[in-house]
């Protein structure tokens, strides 16, 4: 009787990948993952010690894609707004995951390289060393904190996506101005969340990035 086939842990990184595409990190399990492969759970567990490990390489292997091709260019301000754009983007392409990144921290390559590029950056502008680590800990948070909030809006359905459109017009166009009047008096120019996400992106993190600027020219 043949035996079952043996996965590569690559092959199970991209089923994973797959699996997580139509599905989410809480329904998300090695059983299910094993039934795809056609295997057993044990034979994942050669290769992955826990769910969350296997979850935390899922992550790095969309964090390894945005570096593919990476070449630091410009200032160190340029440097960290390309990296954490190409961060966005590869997620942008996997919103399932961008929940799993920012659940479970990944400790990979990926999650390396990045980190490498970011402290080398931070180091470029001036900064002192003691203050890095601080710095490069709040644009971390920011840019997970911004991916992983678009990824909700990403992940939703057409219909879903229309359902709150509708309930963004009704709760705001149609708030009662004695109650919200300020609600009422911008409501025209107040935007959903989910509409011009690559620009707020981009200014929130350029905020952060000028306050890092501001201290270094004040110090």
């Amino acid at each position: 009787m043949a035996g079952r086939r043996r996965w590569s842990t690559e092959e199970i990184l991209d089923a994973a990948v797959e699996l997580l595409r139509t599905s989410d990190a809480e329904s998300f399990s090695v059983r299910k993952l094993a039934a795809a492969l056609g295997t057993d759970s044990s034979s994942l567990y050669r290769h992955f010690r826990s769910k969350t490990e296997l979850l935390r390489a899922v992550a790095d292997r969309i964090i390894l894609t945005a570096m593919d091709g990476y070449r630091p260019e410009g200032d160190w301000k340029q440097r960290i707004t390309t990296l954490a754009l190409r961060v966005r983007e590869a997620f942008g392409r996997h919103p399932q995951l961008a929940a799993v990144w920012g659940r479970y921290a990944s400790g990979g390559t990926g999650s390396r390289m990045v980190m490498e590029e970011m402290l080398q950056a931070l180091h470029s502008s001036g900064l002192p060393d003691e203050e890095i680590p601080a710095r490069y800990h709040r644009i971390a948070v920011l840019v997970a904190a911004l991916i992983t909030s678009e990824a909700g809006v990403r992940t939703l359905t057409p219909e879903e996506y229309e359902q709150g459109m509708e309930l963004f017009r009704v709760t705001v166009l149609g708030a009662d101005p004695e109650r919200f009047p300020a609600v009422a008096q911008f409501a025209r120019d107040v935007r959903p969340l989910g509409v011009d996400r690559r620009a707020a992106f981009e200014e929130i993190l350029a905020v952060q990035l000028a306050h890092i600027e501001a201290a270094i020219h004040s110090s």
